[in-house]
């Protein structure tokens, strides 16, 4: 984990250098003063000697300065170290992010990747500069104090090293049972975080079936639990205060009794007496800087252990060592494909599914609500990789190809329709970044996406909400199907991309498709029979298996979940999961 971390300091290793110095250089500072001031009074307020005391007290103020420009350049460079190493992090953890691929991501919530990204790398960051300045300051700052202390009267010292021993078993015992409490604080900041992002993203729903206290009551248990688990940390950590109160002034109530007496007996000075006290307080406070680096420590591990498994995550889908840089065409094979999530499925999603896609077909895919369809295609891009069997794009293993050469001659348009902010021109150029608008305008005509986008004011400059909340989810479907088309693909999956679509305007793009994009190969999952009646072939698919594949005509002969399924649609309900379906 340290290693990990440590990585991510890179260019700000000179100012998470220089901190440490100037902090040391700080306590040299501080620690010299106290012995200046029992000069002043020993040598120069006892004795009489001015001339002393002027010299003493400019030497003084000289190191006073020293001490105080040390401790500013230590403050400025500590907080550019801090900074940096937390912009790294986000940094590093958001390119990890963009590796991954869906099988990762399924690990992690949306929530928890945020509270990752923010919360804790905050911790990370406040936690690094207190290292730099305060690991630093205070363990120097109690030895100079302690090694003084015992130059002047060994004695006396040993009531401070005795409060250092006591008072730190105290601070790793806190340390120890707060750390329990601190893991699991952020977790529920995960919850908390994914309630707020729920609730927010689907905001329109939530009114529309007035849900509002049913939400609330959802954050409110999320914050109670947050709050509960802060406060059980807390009500450990709050020893630290009065533990270190009664240390200090128990060190300050023996040294004056124990001083006083040593004065009288002829064996200490006045002056070395204050410098005793002046000592106490610095390893006092050294130890209350320590303290609170140990909670704020404390506080980071949990943090640092969830960022780590963020940095150290490796996506499950790899370029191979040498791959194909070109893919020939859009025919599609399945060679007994079996498919599962994870390891630990009990059974495949997908089973023995044998199958072979000339380039430039169109393939219509039907099949109820948990069938498989998004599964299968999904294989194509390798968005997934198969648990058994090939799948093929150009006659090649899909497992062959560079990555992204794949997925920029594979366009797919999922099931969820995402728009980003921005204009209607810079979302299209998402599938090409070097198009033109003539080019961008000539794939929403296909799109059908045309017809709204003129009757806009900006038109093709119109601003887009995030998430496109400004657009219907008609006019969402048909920007998406334009974005993926000027990716010019070699194969164009459209998955359910049609349903918010009339159906006038949906074969109209299938008209288009056939007419502007025929070497293009076309699979189009959908629910209603009429998307896919007129595809050179169907699949049909139940329980992860291929049910039926043929035309239109010889499924309504061959086929009697498409058959049952035309005949309702045909005849009015048009329901695939209630007829047919799985």
């Amino acid at each position: 984990m340290l290693k990990t971390l440590a990585a991510q300091i890179k260019e700000y290793k000179r100012d998470s250098i220089l901190t440490p110095l100037f902090m040391l250089l700080e306590v040299i500072m501080e620690t010299v003063i106290p012995l200046m001031m029992a000069s002043i009074i020993d040598d120069g307020v006892n004795r009489g000697d001015i001339k002393h005391i002027y010299l003493m007290g400019t030497g003084m103020a000289v190191v006073a300065v020293l001490g105080l420009f040390a401790g500013v350049m230590g403050g400025k460079y500590g907080a550019r170290a801090s900074a940096g190493f937390a912009k790294n992090l986000r940094k590093s953890m958001y390119e990890n992010i963009q590796t991954f691929s869906f099988s990762n991501i399924d690990r992690y919530s949306t929530a928890g990747l945020v509270t990752r990204l923010t919360t804790d790398v905050t911790n990370l960051q406040n936690a690094y500069q207190m290292i730099l300045r305060m690991c630093m300051r205070a363990p120097a700052s109690m030895v100079c104090a302690m090694t003084m202390a015992f130059f002047i009267h060994a004695k006396l010292a040993c009531i401070y090293l005795a409060a250092v021993i006591i008072l730190g078993s105290f601070l790793v015992f806190i340390m120890m049972n707060a750390h329990k409490y601190f893991s699991r604080v952020f977790q529920k900041y995960d919850d908390l975080n994914a309630s707020v992002q729920e609730n927010v993203s689907a905001i329109r729903v939530v009114k529309a079936y007035v849900r509002e206290d049913y939400e609330k009551n959802i954050f409110t248990k999320a914050s109670v639990n947050l709050y509960n688990m802060f406060l059980k940390a807390e009500k450990i950590i709050i020893w630290n205060a009065p533990l270190m109160q009664i240390t200090v002034y128990g060190c300050i109530l023996l040294i004056s009794w124990l001083g006083a007496k040593t004065i009288v007996a002829g064996n200490l000075e006045t002056g070395e007496l204050m410098s005793l006290l002046a000592y106490c307080m610095n390893i006092l406070m050294s130890l209350m800087m320590l303290s609170m680096v140990f909670v704020m420590i404390t506080m980071s591990i949990a943090s640092a252990e969830r960022i780590t498994q963020v940095l150290n995550e490796q996506p499950d889908i790899h370029n191979p060592e040498n791959p194909v840089m070109e893919v020939k065409d859009g025919s599609i094979e399945f060679r007994n494909v079996e498919f599962s999530y994870g390891p630990d499925s009990e059974e495949p999603v997908l089973k023995n599914i044998n199958l072979q896609i000339k380039s430039g077909e169109t393939i219509g895919i039907i099949g109820g609500t948990g069938s498989a369809k998004t599964s299968l295609i999904n294989l194509i891009s390798r968005l997934y990789d198969v648990t058994e069997g090939t799948v093929t794009v150009g006659g090649r293993d899909v497992r062959e190809y560079d990555l992204e050469v794949l997925r920029n001659e594979v366009a797919v348009v999922l099931q969820k329709n995402v728009l980003f902010s921005g204009t209607i021109l810079e979302n299209l150029r998402w599938g090409n970044k070097e198009a033109t608008e003539e080019e961008c305008k000539q794939a929403c005509i296909l799109a059908c996406a045309d017809e709204f986008i003129e009757k806009f004011p900006d038109k093709y400059e119109t601003y887009i909400e995030q998430g496109g909340t400004n657009v219907s989810g008609g006019q969402k479907q048909r920007l998406c199907i334009a974005r993926a088309l000027l990716k010019k693909p070699k194969i164009l999956i459209l998955d359910d991309s049609t349903s918010a679509v009339d159906t006038a305007t949906d074969a109209k793009i299938r008209e288009a498709f056939a007419g502007h994009i025929p070497g293009t190969t076309k699979l189009i999952i959908a629910q209603r029979i009429s998307s896919v009646q007129n595809a050179d072939r169907i699949l049909v698919m139940e329980d992860g298996r291929i049910n039926g594949w043929g035309t239109h005509e010889e499924l309504l002969l061959n086929n009697e979940i498409y058959r049952d399924v035309y005949e309702s649609q045909t005849g009015g309900s048009g329901d695939f999961d209630q007829n047919g379906g799985v």
